[in-house]
């Protein structure tokens, strides 16, 4: 406890936390302690409610140029399980979540070169069309700055027209961990963190929404979490364009990096990066989210005492961490979610996509 005092007393006094304070966390093995620190925060920054949205994932493909060493998802083009949905495909998707009463599509794939930037467009003028009340978060920054570049135009006026098309927000993913040297053994045919943020900072000037993610577990340092987690920090302090943080944690199964013997994180990582994650973007990024797809149910549950107010949503259908050899199931009922916060002693609220009340239970 001692060697955390300063930090409890910084946490009491609501003072931020820097870079030595995150890597104290970190290192120390008093998760106990880490944990109750993160509670408090919670609750005194965002009470009792755990927010939830009910929602649809899309994979439109997994044809993708990057190939990055934590992934199982991705095909070449041609291989064996290689696919791109067809619009009218992705519109019966997008029917059977409307059914299902989904508020929100989460929709991401993949860096395929042989999808032009009207294809991106017409997904969400069409799906914007029909279903003009549905959120439609779609496109991380990579898959951005991806089809930007492909089509000769700015980051800018790729948001701008998609924006127009109906996008209505970014999801997270693609942050992976910003430190370079780790990211060019990880994915070296992706953009940089420093670009991921950019893309993420013209997002926001536009008035377009995000999450943020971080991928840990795989080869990064205690100094690089840290380091990633105060990069969002600094970027929500310049903008106040990030509703989420989402830490996913890394499943190795199927993945070149299995190969080189890493064997991803336990439970006790998972539970403490949530909580290091509540202490650092502090009254910064209110909602810090626990991916049940990664965690599994019952730690996503336990994660609502470690700081997390966020447990996601239904999900509906989920291929990316499943191709990894995810273990949770691929939806989760609403009754079921529901069901795991008010087991946890905390109010379950139905909320949209930019995090507005639809119901508390």
């Amino acid at each position: 406890m001692e060697e955390l005092s300063a930090v409890i007393e910084k946490v009491h006094a609501s003072e931020e936390l820097d870079f030595d304070d995150g890597v104290l966390l970190m290192e120390s093995k008093n998760l106990p302690l880490i944990g109750a620190l993160a509670d408090y925060v919670r609750k005194k920054t965002v009470g009792d409610r755990v927010m939830f949205v009910t929602n649809c994932h899309i994979n439109y493909t997994n044809i993708c140029t990057s190939k990055c060493r934590f992934c199982a998802y991705f095909r070449e083009e041609g291989q064996n399980g290689a696919f791109t949905l067809t619009i009218d495909e992705i519109m019966e998707k997008a029917q059977k979540a409307q059914s299902s009463g989904a508020t929100e599509l989460h929709i991401v794939g993949s860096l395929n070169p042989k999808l032009p930037f009207e294809y991106y467009v017409e997904v969400l003028s069409r799906l914007h069309e029909k279903y003009p009340a549905m959120s439609l978060k779609a496109y991380t920054a990579v898959e951005i700055a991806y089809i930007a570049q492909a089509s000769g135009i700015s980051i800018k006026q790729a948001l701008m027209r998609l924006k127009k098309a109906g996008l209505t927000g970014l999801p997270g993913g693609g942050g992976e961990i910003f430190n370079e040297e780790i990211r060019k053994k990880l994915c070296p045919n992706k953009i940089s963190g420093e670009q991921w943020l950019k893309v993420m900072e013209t997002a926001h000037r536009l008035g377009i929404k995000s999450n943020a993610t971080m991928l840990y577990g795989h080869i990064e340092t205690p100094a690089d979490i840290v380091d990633h987690i105060l990069r969002i920090r600094k970027l929500q302090e310049k903008t106040g364009g990030f509703q989420a943080f989402i830490p996913l944690s890394f499943h190795p199964d199927n993945t070149d990096l299995k190969k080189s013997g890493v064997s991803g994180p336990t439970g006790f990582d998972d539970l403490k990066i949530i909580a290091v994650s509540r202490l650092l973007l502090n009254g910064c990024v209110n909602n810090i989210k626990t991916y049940w797809v990664m965690v599994g149910e019952k730690l996503a549950q336990i994660a609502l005492h470690y700081g997390a107010n966020d447990i996601d949503g239904t999900v509906m259908e989920e291929r990316i961490t499943h191709a990894a050899g995810g273990a949770a199931p691929e939806y989760l009922p609403k009754e079921r979610l529901v069901h795991l916060i008010k087991n946890a002693g905390r109010i379950p609220v139905e909320r949209t996509s930019n995090y507005e009340i639809i119901k508390e239970y």
